[in-house]
């Protein structure tokens, strides 16, 4: 049977969906670069609350998610902008996630990274946001997990200066226990971020970054660069101290930066990968054989999914990967924390539908195509 999905001007389309999925199994970690997939959240749809409320978060089926990222070889970032931080997930509720995905992390084996930062905090001065980052550092740090240092939206409203940015990290990277992954996180993810490392002017804002890490290069385990531009990315990339990594975190080019070229490539910390896992685990297995064009065979196709999940508003991406984890069976509901889930339109999600079911990235194609269905009938498009 075919579906009627409406495209981008409300008119409808016939669409025939597929039959059979991908076959993709779990399998062994990955031998020639570190991925990590940065994990969504699932909301409890029964919880009484309101979007500006706290958090409601449905622990078994959220963890259980991250459980199938680890059984495919993944690495999982955990409590990072994927998880809703600052978009509906508050740092009581990252620091609840955080300590439970250690332990489950622990407990079966798989890797994980968590992010710190200080949205504990609205706004306050440079000691404030320093004491806001260290009482983050010590929960991810207690639970075991590796520690991501994210951008601050305190700190961009408090910063004087590039000399502010160099004094905050130089004290948190001095404290540190073990190495941590710097992460750069442009204003297309968020807009008040908007001039971080005390310059709008990208090229000024590198060489502070870089300054932080030649400072401190024993206590950068890598980078993390989510700027949607492929070509600063390896110009930053070749700039780095031997031993640093670059975690590319562009949902734009990532296949060409993690295939790299004759002067390096780029390890992976990115958000896509939650709905990619199964297939993008398959393709970097396949690098790990030397074998590039294999790996660009599998994972190319995949772009232009991930272009229209992290269209413009970009923050937004979040309702994609929550939509498709729904229709994928990972979750029973599609309701997210703050109620995100009507961030995106139906001709969105339409298109999320099409683009992911041809990709063949639904275990079940049935289940995604009822799932597909309710939610037609339910926005009043009739089959």
């Amino acid at each position: 049977m075919t579906l009627r999905l409406p495209d981008a001007n409300g008119a409808l389309r016939a669409y025939e969906p597929r039959s059979e999925p991908l076959a993709l199994n779990p399998g062994s970690a990955f031998t020639s670069r570190t991925v990590f997939s940065a994990a969504h959240v699932v909301a409890d749809p029964y919880a009484d609350t309101t979007p500006d409320g706290p958090a409601a978060v449905d622990w078994d089926a959220t963890l259980a998610f991250r459980r199938h990222l680890w059984a495919h070889g993944l690495g999982v970032a955990e409590a990072m902008d994927t998880a809703q931080r600052g978009m509906g997930l508050d740092w009581a509720g990252a620091a609840e996630l955080i300590r439970r995905s250690a332990a489950e992390a622990k407990a079966v084996g798989g890797r994980i990274a968590c992010g710190v930062g200080t949205d504990q905090l609205a706004a306050g001065t440079l000691d404030e946001v320093r004491r806001a980052y260290e009482e983050q550092l010590a929960v991810v740090e207690e639970s075991g997990a590796q520690a991501i240092l994210m951008a601050s939206r305190a700190l961009a409203a408090t910063a004087r200066g590039p000399e502010d940015y160099l004094e905050v990290y130089g004290h948190l990277l001095r404290q540190a226990a073990e190495p941590v992954v710097l992460h750069w996180l442009g204003p297309m993810f968020d807009p008040a971020l908007e001039g971080y490392w005390g310059s709008s002017d990208l090229d000024a804002a590198t060489d502070t970054f870089l300054e932080v890490i030649a400072a401190h290069p024993d206590k950068v385990d890598g980078v993390k660069i989510s700027l949607l531009d492929a070509r600063r990315e390896v110009d930053l990339r070749r700039r780095l101290p031997q031993g640093v990594r670059c975690y590319t975190g562009d949902d734009f080019h990532y296949p060409e930066l993690i295939a790299g070229d004759e002067q390096g490539f780029s390890h992976a910390l990115l958000g896509i990968f939650d709905p990619l896992g199964p297939l993008a685990a398959e393709a970097v297995r396949v690098l790990d054989t030397g074998n590039t064009e294999g790996f660009r065979a599998l994972l190319d196709p995949t772009v232009a999914l991930s272009r229209h999940l992290f269209q413009a508003p970009t923050r937004f991406y979040k309702t994609g990967v929550v939509f498709l984890a729904w229709l994928a069976g990972h979750q029973d509901h599609f309701a997210m924390v703050g109620g995100l889930q009507s961030a995106r339109s139906l001709p969105h999600f339409a298109r999320a539908y099409e683009l992911a079911d041809t990709l063949g990235l639904f275990p079940d194609p049935k289940l995604a195509e009822e799932r597909m269905r309710t939610l037609l009938s339910l926005y009043g498009v009739s089959q």
